[in-house]
């Protein structure tokens, strides 16, 4: 029989490359999505169907915090990731033969701005501030259920890099145009992962099943914003790149319909329970990430 894999919120950039990954493996994939042809968040016993007898579940769904912080956002921002969570949950508890790994995203973003230490699982201090109230909630609703067929990781999701979308395109445009200086002071950390890693890690615990809670997933070696645009300039063979001050991206922000924090956020996460448990990273350096990533 086909294995079979279910992505929640497969529609976006991790989501698509997970899928193309997948099917190369043979697995079948079934999406749970707002968008058609796909199995529907409107009709759980769709869900309950879709996930009966699947390998694994890979939550990723919410959205995006690529918006400005009112009201209306940031109530989307709670209810997409929540009320998703509680409804795969409830889904997974109804099956008869559930899947045997659920794996539901969270973020790095967890922790607090560091930039006098690295932050793990273990002694990472979690932070303040609505992105963080906002994770603490996704993995208290994820970890309230008890799933006795279904082993259960949260992973705390660092900058995903990756060629064909994602931040990789913005950042590229910046340099493109002269603009690919520090942003801010440039000595607030930028904790990564490239995408293929990313793919790696879920094979890896799917296959770990001694494995479950909580996983920082990013690359072993965190960078300064100063290193991240030397790197991606020199890469480019740009020369020049801008410094972009605090202020300006408070305007910037604002046209775009963004929030600073997204790059003003010093997040130093480190994967000390991947690499305890014996994960490899293909992409453990930024030129190497960078040299697949502007092959393409």
């Amino acid at each position: 029989m086909e294995n079979k894999i279910v992505i929640a919120g497969g529609t976006g950039f991790i989501g698509r490359y997970l899928q193309k990954k997948f099917k190369e493996k043979g697995y079948h994939v079934t999406i749970i999505s707002r968008q058609s042809p796909h199995v529907s968040w409107d009709r759980p016993d769709d869900i309950v169907q879709s996930l009966e007898g699947a390998d694994m579940l890979i939550n990723l769904a919410g959205k995006s915090v690529d918006c400005r912080y009112n009201e209306k956002n940031k109530a989307e921002i709670f209810r997409s990731r929540t009320e998703t969570t509680e409804l795969l949950g409830n889904a997974i508890s109804q099956c008869q033969n559930p899947p045997s790994l659920w794996i539901n995203s969270s973020t790095a973003t967890i922790y607090r701005h560091a930039e006098d230490r690295p932050m793990t699982e273990e002694g990472g201090e979690i932070g303040t501030g609505f992105s963080v109230e906002v994770a603490k909630e996704w993995e208290k609703s994820f970890f309230s259920f008890s799933l006795p067929g279904t082993r259960q990781a949260a992973l705390r999701i660092a900058i995903v890099l990756g060629p064909d979308g994602g931040v990789m395109t913005p950042y590229k445009n910046l340099v493109k145009f002269g603009l690919g200086g520090v942003q801010g002071p440039g000595s607030q950390k930028f904790s990564w992962i490239h995408v293929e890693d990313l793919f790696r890690v879920i094979l890896f615990l799917k296959d770990s099943k001694e494995l479950s809670g909580v996983f920082n997933c990013s690359s072993p070696n965190p960078v300064t914003n100063r290193e991240f645009m030397a790197q991606l300039r020199n890469d480019m063979n740009r020369k020049v790149g801008l410094p972009t001050p605090k202020w300006m991206l408070e305007v910037g922000s604002l046209l775009i319909q963004t929030e600073t924090e997204l790059v003003l956020k010093s997040r130093w996460v480190v994967p000390e329970r991947l690499e305890k448990a014996g994960f490899v990273f293909q992409y453990d350096t930024l030129e190497k990430a960078f040299e697949q990533i502007l092959a393409k």
